[in-house]
């Protein structure tokens, strides 16, 4: 069985909408494109060393056009992010009728949480990118095994958040120490693990120690 990787852009105050630019969500956020003034070269490494072995894409319609729109005429020499989506498979989560003429596009059915656990058996490491609405149902069902979030330096107040009512009591680990680029964006990858948080109780716990 493969891995579902949620690839996440967030603002301190988990603000995860149209990180890449206005385009991808004209209306009724005035922040479209707020990653694009933080980006710097160690971001970038990072986010390019989490695409590594990347066999599938699982995507949100908002999203897959927008990439179907940009990535099939960025295919020139040394975007290796460019080369790597344009060859592998992608799968669509919508229930419209989005345009599947990306190469190697495929539309999911209506039960997602079953196509979902079918393209995990089928693929070693499926990224999810943006697709704020299908990460929603992915933490809900807990039908994710990484969280890769990249947290940056701002807060913005208003727009739709990574953690949007979809998620459920979950717990998590940390899958290596977490890394700062130098204005302060900072890289934590999370690994899903079995149980929901346990509570305790402070009070007790000073009295031991």
């Amino acid at each position: 069985m493969g891995l579902i990787h949620i690839e996440m852009f967030a603002t301190l105050d988990l603000v995860g909408q149209a990180p890449g630019g206005p385009e991808e969500d004209p209306l009724g956020f005035p922040f479209g494109g707020w990653q694009a003034p933080l980006m710097n070269d160690v971001t970038g490494g990072q986010i390019l060393a989490a695409y590594e072995g990347t066999d599938a894409l699982l995507l949100g319609r908002r999203t897959y056009d927008i990439f179907a729109a940009y990535w099939p005429h960025q295919d020139g020499e040394g975007d290796e992010i460019a080369k790597l989506f344009n060859s592998i498979p992608k799968y669509v989560a919508s229930r419209g009728r989005p345009d599947l003429s990306w190469e190697g596009s495929t539309q999911l059915g209506p039960d997602l949480a079953g196509a979902v656990r079918e393209i995990r058996d089928r693929h070693e490491h499926v990224k999810v990118v943006g697709s704020l609405n299908l990460v929603q149902t992915l933490l809900h069902e807990k039908l994710f095994d990484r969280l890769d979030l990249w947290i940056h330096p701002i807060v913005l107040g208003v727009g739709k958040k990574v953690f949007d009512g979809g998620e459920v009591p979950t717990n998590v680990t940390l899958l290596e120490p977490p890394a700062a680029s130098p204005n302060g964006t900072v890289y934590l990858r999370y690994g899903l693990v079995e149980g929901t948080p346990e509570t305790g109780d402070m009070t007790a716990s000073d009295q031991n120690g």
